[in-house]
């Protein structure tokens, strides 16, 4: 049985945590109006379909800037992606925080915020712990494109080690000194691997940034594989540039497949 001085530390950890995950709007920050509602549509399918492909589970998020405004951008409350519909989605600000009032956020949000900042050219971000991209982060082996639809990766995915700028931590970006300093290490690459931690994938609209999370995912595993069976002859920079030009012309073929099975909205 806890003592009493444990018991009463333990439950005022849980109150912190509790209070971080729940903020208040500033008088402030006022909503820049209500975003395009396909857009909504789209963030929230995103959700959904990054579980269905495996690369979310009951963790990660992803996020869109908002339409009406490059310093705000959209994301789910804090739950499970697989659970996310358009009436869940929060706008938030580039300093992480929510402009509405009560709202329950995802602790990593900052992680948004930060590279929306760094990078005015990013329209979307997807964090993940996607499973086959991770041993790349601790293993000091790149991921680099073995395949024509990893063609992306060639422009890199520099690890981000959290020690560096924080020490020992939970390995969460739990403010935007973190988030600065991920942002600083993913530079103008269109992924990042969290050591210990996952991957950050961005792109220049939800369907590309989900799109690339989900390739991420399949070229790491194909890239395990190959090491397998010996020296593995990757795709030339020229060769992914190209690839990854024509790759975007082709996203909305996987996007559509891609709703049709996750089915409706509920």
């Amino acid at each position: 049985m806890l003592g009493f001085g444990v018991a009463a530390t333990v439950a005022s950890c849980g109150l912190a945590l509790l209070k971080s995950e729940r903020t208040k709007a500033s008088p402030r920050r006022a909503s820049v109006g209500r975003p395009d509602p396909e857009l909504v549509k789209d963030l929230a399918y995103a959700n959904r379909i990054l579980y269905h492909r495996g690369v979310l589970d009951a963790y990660g998020h992803v996020s869109v800037r908002h339409d009406k405004d490059p310093k705000r951008f959209l994301l789910s409350r804090n739950m499970a992606p697989a659970l996310v519909t358009p009436k869940d989605i929060l706008e938030h600000d580039l300093e992480g925080e929510p402009i509405q009032p009560g709202s329950r956020v995802y602790i990593e949000r900052f992680i948004h915020a930060g590279i929306y900042r760094a990078r005015p050219d990013v329209i979307s971000i997807v964090h993940s712990h996607s499973p086959s991209v991770i041993p790349f982060g601790v293993t000091g082996t790149d991921l680099r494109p073995i395949c024509h639809v990893g063609g992306f990766l060639g422009w890199g995915a520099p690890i981000f080690e959290i020690r560096d700028v924080g020490g020992m931590t939970d390995m969460l970006i739990r403010d935007n000194k973190l988030a600065d300093a991920l942002a600083k290490t993913l530079g103008n690459s269109f992924a990042t691997i969290l050591r210990g931690h996952g991957s950050v994938v961005t792109g220049n609209s939800v369907q590309q940034a989900v799109w690339r999370a989900i390739y991420a995912e399949v070229n790491a595993r194909l890239q395990l594989e190959a090491t397998r069976l010996g020296p593995i002859n990757f795709l030339m920079p020229e060769e992914a540039a190209k690839a990854s030009d024509v790759n975007d012309t082709q996203i909305p073929r996987a996007w559509e497949l891609w709703k049709m099975q996750v089915g409706k909205l509920g």
